[in-house]
């Protein structure tokens, strides 16, 4: 498995995202998909205080046990979790982290990341708590997630002399370019910031299972989802856009699941693909999906999806 670098840690080039764990996984599932992924070469766990009703956090620190040094941990505060425990004001910050902590069993967390802007907090303030909690050793590298440029900026600014984020993790993949559009992943280029991905296989859209004019499979995330999400995810022109690609991938016989790693992991930004699963054998799949592509390839991925 490769691994790229965000700030002093090293991650590999497929994560799992932790938002199943207490969802739709117990603790027996959550530890058959952790102990899974650590054996194919998987180190990156991504997780958030919400997650499971944050259960994700505690069952995920029960399934590493022993195996924590062996892997990279990261978690994200800042979206409500009750009417009490939410934003980014220095004071939840310090809270939340702890809070973190004790979920996981861990006295540190990897990386850090404040899951959405927080309008009524100066960033200045944000960080100035995150500093305080890098220089105590509960936090070894910060990150954000769904900022855009100006707020990236602002936010680097903000950091002056201090930790600043190594990271950004927004929604990314064949068929949701807004940080190509948006200047965000060329922002990470000039401020040196790690790409996440989130959403890669864009709800599972782009695994391969969905086929345009198919019913839905039972027990996956788009049947779960409400109507009016997966209404979102089931439109014409997304539709339109996996009948093409999935023609592709046929005829150049690479799976789908593989081209939509793949072209993600071919920008330099990106640093590691978090991918949810919810058993082992997902895990094994997503950990083998990245391969080499051709400039030819990513050429015809891009003209039949942007």
């Amino acid at each position: 498995m490769e691994h790229r670098s965000l700030g002093k840690l090293s991650v590999s080039v497929v994560g799992i995202g932790c938002n199943n764990f207490g969802a739709r996984l117990d603790p027996d599932g959550t530890a058959a998909v952790v102990n899974a992924a650590i054996d194919a070469g998987i180190n990156f766990f991504d997780t958030a205080d919400i997650y499971g009703g944050t259960k994700s956090e505690e069952f995920l620190g029960r399934a590493l046990g022993s195996r924590r040094s062996e892997v990279v941990v990261a978690t994200k505060f800042g979206l409500p979790i009750d009417g009490e425990r939410f934003g980014a004001h220095p004071d939840y910050v310090r809270r939340a982290c702890q809070d973190s902590l004790t979920r996981l069993g861990t006295d540190y967390i990897d990386l850090y990341q404040l899951h959405i802007a927080d309008d009524n907090v100066p960033i200045s303030d944000t960080l100035g708590a995150l500093h305080e909690l890098v220089r105590a050793g509960y936090v070894r590298e910060i990150g954000c997630s769904n900022l855009s440029v100006a707020q990236l900026r602002a936010a680097k600014e903000a950091a002056g002399d201090g930790p600043a984020f190594v990271s950004i993790q927004n929604q990314y993949s064949l068929l949701w370019r807004e940080p190509e559009n948006d200047g965000v992943l060329d922002e990470c280029a000039t401020l040196g910031l790690g790409f996440l991905p989130y959403y890669p296989l864009a709800n599972g859209l782009l695994t391969g299972k969905v086929r345009p004019g198919e019913p839905i499979a039972e027990g996956t995330r788009l049947a779960l989802m409400p109507p009016e999400r997966s209404a979102h995810w089931l439109s014409e022109d997304f539709l339109a856009r996996v009948d093409a690609l999935l023609t592709y991938a046929d005829e150049i016989q690479v799976p789908p699941l593989e081209l939509a790693f793949s072209w993600l992991l071919s920008h330099e930004a990106v640093s590691s693909v978090i991918a949810g699963a919810s058993t082992p054998a997902q895990v094994e799949a997503n950990a083998a999906a990245p391969r080499p592509l051709s400039p030819e390839v990513i050429a015809r991925l891009n003209e039949l999806t942007a």
